[in-house]
């Protein structure tokens, strides 16, 4: 499964374009992920570019009202998309005004990282750090401990 981050906004933190460099690279052997930075503007219009770019894929859109999933449940999540066939996969991150119900009512999951606020890019580093974790956890890595 193709995985398209598609994310409101440019990391600007250094540390936060290190972590993303760092878990995009470990995923590499598992899944491809293809990470697009777009324009922030106002929420709709916003949310009208998250859905365009993200047509025909499964869309999950990170939002802190979304299902919180341990991360076992979301390798066993990411391992029923892949068997019913998901070829593409697009996770939205909103600006700083969040998404519009429009959008969240076009959501294929919506999935959230924490109930805590997260600043965007500190949420793009725990975002890849989690697919990560969730392909090491159904290859039987010893990344992950209960």
């Amino acid at each position: 499964m193709h995985w398209n981050l598609f994310v409101i906004g440019k990391p600007k933190l250094a540390f936060a374009r290190a972590g993303v460099e760092e878990y995009a690279k470990r995923l590499r052997p598992f899944a491809p992920v293809t990470l697009e930075c777009l324009k922030a503007s106002s929420r709709e219009a916003e949310s009208a570019l998250l859905l365009q770019r993200s047509r025909g894929m499964l869309r999950i859109v990170l939002d802190e009202r979304g299902e919180e999933p341990s991360s076992r449940a979301l390798a066993d999540r990411v391992t029923g998309w892949e068997r019913e066939g998901v070829k593409a996969a697009a996770i939205l991150i909103g600006g700083a005004d969040g998404h519009t119900e429009a959008l969240r009512a076009e959501a294929g999951w919506i999935w959230s990282l924490s109930r805590l606020t997260l600043q965007h890019e500190l949420a793009l580093v725990v975002l890849y750090e989690q697919i990560y974790r969730a392909y090491s956890l159904k290859a039987g890595l010893p990344y992950h401990r209960d």
